[in-house]
């Protein structure tokens, strides 16, 4: 019986670990994801078994490995390690022009651009390395601008607990330049203010400057 109980009193996973383990349970062999690549490329109009394709099957999902790579990273644990001693520093933290590559959760084409972030600490720092990596982890996933941008600040603000985050994410989108309206030269541009750079005017437009960001 104490056996019993003590299994029945153990906390139950959240709900996140149940979808990461749902899906890496319902994920496909790599023989099968490549399969289905044969089978798009029939799909296509051409035949997978010509010499210029035997091999492409294999590439496309090494591919797919490398541009979904954040699926396998925690956002939250790249963030797990700050600092504390930063003799009272209370000025802005930016790290700009992070370029990154996504894919469209629409069509599945690039997502080419850069991002600029921004926190003002309250008590502590974070490597800066750490908040490329945080960019990269959300972004090698299949996206759509608008939430990646609220989930780089999101999880920057719980990390750290700022006083204010700010993410201002530039991009251009292949679905908008390679098919459909075929409009070349269009950026999308996405911001998320939290904190002060949302209630204070001042510190917001010293975030854009120092960003480099026109129009500020």
């Amino acid at each position: 019986m104490k056996e019993v109980k003590k299994r029945t009193t153990q906390q139950k996973p959240t709900k996140e670990i149940d979808s990461i383990v749902k899906n890496s349970q319902l994920r496909p062999t790599r023989q099968e994801a490549e399969e289905a690549v044969r089978t798009l490329i029939r799909w296509a109009g051409d035949n997978p078994e010509r010499e210029g394709l035997l091999e492409t099957p294999k590439r496309v999902t090494k591919a797919y490995a490398e541009f979904f790579a954040g699926y396998q990273e925690n956002p939250e644990q790249i963030l797990s390690r700050t600092f504390d001693e930063v003799e009272g520093y209370d000025e802005i933290v930016l790290l700009r022009d992070i370029r990154f590559e996504s894919h469209c959760e629409h069509h599945l084409v690039p997502i080419i651009g850069k991002a600029h972030i921004a926190y003002l600490p309250a008590t502590k720092v974070v490597g800066i390395s750490k908040l490329a990596r945080l960019v990269d982890a959300f972004a090698k996933r299949l996206q759509i601008q608008e939430k990646l941008t609220v989930q780089i600040a999101q999880t920057l603000q719980q990390a750290l607990k700022p006083k204010g985050v700010a993410v201002v994410i530039e991009s251009d989108h292949a679905c908008m330049t390679t098919r459909g309206v075929h409009k070349p030269g269009v950026k999308m541009i996405t911001s998320r203010m939290m904190g002060v750079f949302k209630t204070d005017l001042e510190k917001r437009k010293e975030f854009y400057t120092l960003a480099g960001i026109s129009g500020s």
